[in-house]
């Protein structure tokens, strides 16, 4: 069992698995990362909201290693790490580590090249695209910040990304080409160096069905990928809608869960 130092350690060992290296978040002070034969973990404190505890390896072979692995993690990085990876291989530890509690199951979406727009004509959406023809993506100023904590309320109170939030580094949105409404954001939140992450995706109520919501997830991915190289983001498998949206975009999914020990 060895200690990763570096980015390019935890790129080595992980084979570039853009969820490790996205936790890795380019070895910033406080993270830190393990390596046991080909299994790996990284610990990274606040990452998206928690104490993550990043693994890696191949479901069955890889787990006499990795549950050695995660309980050298644990005891070094502390109870509040919370193991996440393939759901496969997180079930397996479950199994393995009675200290630690069912797995939850989300997913995890990534691109290197986002796909076409794909051009609908239908007359439904045309005319929703005459009655928003002005609301274009395009960064928020940090004088729009309550305008987006109220969206979000509204639409996603759920999001890990809010204003103010430590690395929740800006906010895009679309804007009603009339009132000049807050119709739809993103933002961009726990980039990495080379793994960039969309995240606090919300549409208000009203103005869902007219593409705004892919429209700002568009703009912040491309800015994303230009920056980084790649962009991600996390989805619960339950929003199918969302799902829908990030697989048009570009996004491929992967089945990922995530665990804690008991309390």
């Amino acid at each position: 069992m060895r200690e990763l130092v570096s980015e390019a350690e935890v790129v080595a060992a992980s084979g570039d698995d853009d969820l490790v290296v996205w936790a890795a978040q380019g070895m910033r002070p406080g993270v830190r990362a393990w390596a046991y034969g080909d299994a790996v973990a990284v610990a990274s404190p606040a990452a998206s909201r928690r104490d993550r505890l990043v693994v890696r390896g191949t479901a069955g072979g890889t787990a006499a290693r990795l549950v050695p692995l995660v309980r050298h993690a644990l005891a070094e990085a502390g109870p509040s790490y919370r193991p996440l990876g393939d759901a496969a291989l997180i079930e397996q530890v479950v199994a393995a580590v009675p200290e630690l509690e069912p797995a939850a199951g989300f997913s995890w979406m990534g691109t290197e090249k986002l796909a076409p727009r794909q051009e609908v004509t239908g007359p439904e959406v045309i005319g929703a695209e005459r009655a928003y023809r002005e609301g274009t993506a395009s960064w928020l100023a940090d004088s729009a910040a309550p305008e987006v904590a109220a969206l979000l309320a509204a639409a996603n109170p759920g999001s890990y990304a809010v204003p103010g939030l430590p690395r929740v580094r800006r906010w895009a949105g679309v804007r009603d080409g009339g009132s000049g409404a807050l119709l739809a954001v993103a933002a961009d939140a726990w980039s990495a160096p080379t793994v960039g992450l969309l995240a606090g995706v919300a549409t208000a109520e009203p103005a869902r069905g007219r593409g705004l919501g892919e429209r700002v997830c568009r703009f912040v991915a491309s800015a994303l990928l230009a920056e980084h190289g790649r962009a991600a983001l996390m989805v619960d498998d339950w929003n199918r809608a969302a799902v829908v949206v990030y697989e048009r975009l570009g996004f491929a999914r992967r089945r990922v869960a995530a665990t804690g020990l008991r309390a």
